[in-house]
């Protein structure tokens, strides 16, 4: 409980308003209209705000118990309205069409189904617009496109049960906090009236004043939640319950605006980071400024093909609305609307995968993590001093020690994997200042690796914690770490390509060190590194398959199964060249490569299953790394087809937007990709893979320290024949470069240079 909440058994008093449980106070409720079939969802994101709604902008009461419930209006993990509900005579409008295509904001154009004899069928138009900025503002236009006056009766129905984004997805609570009503007491001592436009009995609309509607909870920690609804425009003409009520009279052709805005509070201050607009029109104008502010400091990449330019045009968009603020920096949250936090590891890999689009991710999400690197052992939460995170939470679960979220250590891999983006991001920017206060969390990071290989010589993991992971690699799903029977491995586990993330990054830290003239570090970390090659290519090959297993198991055993993971050795150099090429083959057989992508487990597995999150889906990610694997072994036309079938996937999805996977389906004659049901889109690490195969197709290899690019055999694919990079930055150098292809071979130019970089381009 806060010090400014005051609470007696009956009553609790917040800044100047006194609040009741919500049973001593029933309220009405006004029905809501039942779909007849599972709804499609729209979804915008602003910074640490999320709202999904149907296709007509509506959260129905009903709907949340039809399979939606990711539908909602979410902040800091808190579920802060879960029914926004608009009819007209108490039916669903009519859809006309509908677009969250700008990512902050939705727009919806519905009209009226025939009601009686009084109000025929398509002849009021309504607009709806609503707009995330701090706050969600929606504002609703009513026109009249028949000839004569009509009458009719517009609600909008709120209601919020402040449920935790984790209860959402499926985890039991023994105990919830309580619903408020809000109230302020009469002359008569004892009894309480509704306020803020809570009123049961019909009331003149009032000018002089705006309405409001005020619903609020009391979470298990004693912090206060409010959603603060606040109309504007033509006010209610009174309200039902949570019902806001519009008796609306419009002459031929005439046009009514209503609106209202959903501000978000925890102990009456805002919930948001962002700083709310006061309209509409200003939340939009803020969202633009921003947004152009962020396209004028990233590369801008363009084709000749206009089906590819919307493709990374959306990308680009969806890396700025990914952008979350945690305290003073921002990183890119993990996907919506699941994972719409700080990751360890899918930010760490975002940012890498997209320095080339903004060096500026790398930098903020290197900064954020070590801010909140592992000072002491604690088995909850399964932190260590030196480890990275794996996800942060901030809603009531995580507030009561209910998820160790607070925030929650168990990975394997972000460890190594900051280490290697702290090295990658100093090749595209030579910021020796950051390389310098970033040096002390290196050595930790890479002491707690050495901690954790003294016993088995390899990086793995064990559940600590009852609420934790228990599996904390990429595929953190239970029923992912199989053998080629199927069955289940016994942890520790310890996955080849996190040794793999272990390797390089000795190998890069000790260019670093030996730059730093730390020669002793140098010398011991590309030892290790060495001995772990050796090490690697006997125990983890299993020899009857000529493939690479995806993990020893707690006795050291190869969990034998063929997977998508080796592909993530392919790039880092672990392999010997021959098992390299070995696994590289083996993942284009027809088993694992359905058409579209890689697999993440083998069509001939018994345990594999298209539909299973790990165990037969294919991530876009996943295979923009093999891709690069591919390329990094100059089998540049294996890589380009991983892209082809990728980006034909992607350009079937709606907005032309990679979910976070999809399903393993053979890909046959003009089959669709099957959607994964409930994939998060945007998606952070799909959105980064757009990138990553850009950068796979044009091989940039930077090395700002020595004010050095290279381009290495650049190779666009047939289905684009120029591509063109403008404002791209490698160290304090901007240039712009173009590539075009002829026949087999790419040609490049460097069409602009503001700096003295050397450019060498290698054919």
């Amino acid at each position: 409980m806060t010090p400014d909440t005051l609470m007696t058994p009956e009553k609790i008093f917040l800044d100047g308003k006194t609040f009741i449980p919500a049973e001593q106070l029933p309220i009405p409720e006004w029905p809501c209209v039942v779909a007849e079939r599972s709804q499609p969802t729209l979804t915008v994101k602003d910074d640490d705000l999320f709202f999904v709604t149907d296709t007509i902008g509506n959260i129905s009461g009903c709907s949340l118990n039809d399979g939606n419930p990711s539908m909602g209006l979410f902040c800091c993990d808190t579920r802060f309205l879960n029914r926004l509900e608009l009819q007209i005579e108490g039916r669903s409008p009519v859809l006309l069409s509908s677009t969250a295509e700008k990512g902050f904001s939705l727009s919806v154009l519905c009209t009226t189904p025939r009601i009686d004899e009084r109000l025929k069928a398509e002849t009021i138009g309504i607009r709806r617009e609503l707009v995330l900025n701090g706050a969600l503002f929606e504002e609703i236009e009513v026109s009249n496109y028949s000839t004569t006056t009509v009458n009719f009766e517009l609600t909008i129905s709120f209601d919020a049960d402040f449920v935790d984004l984790f209860e959402v997805r499926g985890y039991d609570r023994e105990k919830r906090g309580r619903l408020l009503r809000l109230v302020e007491p009469t002359v008569e001592e004892g009894t309480f009236s509704h306020v803020d436009g809570v009123s049961p009995t019909p009331k003149e609309p009032s000018a002089s004043r705006e309405e409001s509607l005020t619903l609020a909870y009391q979470g298990l920690d004693g912090s206060v939640m409010e959603s603060r609804i606040l109309f504007q425009h033509r006010q209610p003409d009174y309200f039902k319950g949570y019902t806001a009520v519009w008796q609306l009279e419009l002459a031929s052709h005439e046009t009514q605006k209503l609106g209202y805005r959903v501000n978000m509070l925890r102990n009456n201050q805002s919930s948001s980071t962002v700083s709310a607009a006061t309209t509409l029109g200003q939340a939009k104008a803020a969202e633009w400024m921003e947004e152009q502010h962020w396209v004028q400091q990233i590369t801008r990449i363009s084709s000749d093909k206009s089906t590819f330019n919307r493709v990374i045009e959306r990308a680009e968009q969806d890396m700025y609305l990914l952008r979350q603020s945690f305290g003073k920096h921002k990183t890119v949250s993990a996907g919506v609307p699941w994972f719409s936090t700080l990751f360890g590891r899918d930010s760490l890999i975002t940012a890498s995968q997209t320095l080339m689009l903004n060096s500026q991710i790398a930098k903020e999400t290197l900064i954020l993590l070590a801010t909140y690197q592992g000072k002491i052992d604690d088995e909850w939460r399964e932190e260590a001093p030196g480890k990275i995170l794996h996800e942060l939470r901030l809603g009531e679960m995580a507030r009561c020690q209910e998820i160790p979220h607070t925030p929650y250590y168990g990975t394997v891999d972000a460890t190594p994997l900051w280490l290697l983006l702290y090295a990658e991001h100093y090749a595209w920017t030579h910021d020796g200042e950051l390389l310098e206060q970033l040096w002390p969390n290196a050595l930790a990071a890479m002491e707690w690796i050495d901690r954790n290989t003294k016993e088995t010589t390899y990086l793995s993991y064990f559940r600590t914690s009852k609420r934790g992971l228990a599996n904390q690699g990429w595929k953190d799903s239970g029923d992912c770490i199989v053998d080629r029977k199927g069955e289940l491995a016994n942890g520790p586990i310890a996955l080849c390509e996190v040794q793999a993330y272990v390797y390089a990054a000795k190998m890069r830290l000790s260019e670093i060190a030996r730059m730093k003239k730390r020669l002793d570090l140098a010398d011991r970390w590309q030892e290790e590194a060495r001995n772990l090659k050796v090490r690697f290519n006997q125990d983890f090959w299993v020899e009857d398959q000529d493939f690479c297993a995806l993990a020893l198991d707690g006795e050291g055993k190869p969990v034998d199964s063929i997977t998508s993971n080796p592909g993530h050795c392919l790039q880092l150099g672990l392999f010997t060249d021959e098992k390299a090429h070995s696994v590289a083959e083996r993942l284009r057989a027809p088993d694992m490569f359905n058409g579209w992508g890689i697999r993440t487990l083998s069509s001939l597995s018994p345990a594999y299953n298209p539909m299973g999150y790990h165990i037969g889906s294919v991530w876009p990610h996943d295979n923009a790394l093999i891709a690069m694997g591919l390329r990094s072994l100059g089998l540049i036309d294996q890589a380009l087809e991983i892209f082809q079938g990728l980006f034909d996937m992607t350009q079937q999805q709606p907005y032309q937007r990679p979910p976070e996977l999809f399903c393993g389906y053979e890909r046959n004659g003009d089959n669709a990709p099957v959607q994964y049901p409930v994939a998060c889109t945007p998606q952070a690490w799909a959105t980064g893979s757009v990138f990553q195969l850009l950068q796979m197709m044009v091989n940039l290899v930077p090395d700002a320290q020595n004010n050095c690019l290279r381009i290495i055999d650049p190779a666009l694919p047939e289905s684009i024949n120029r591509l063109s990079f403008h404002n791209l930055r490698v160290g304090p150098t901007i240039l712009d470069l173009e590539f075009e292809r002829s026949g087999t071979t790419t040609a490049c130019r460097v069409a602009k240079k503001r700096g003295n970089l050397r450019v060498v381009i290698e054919a």
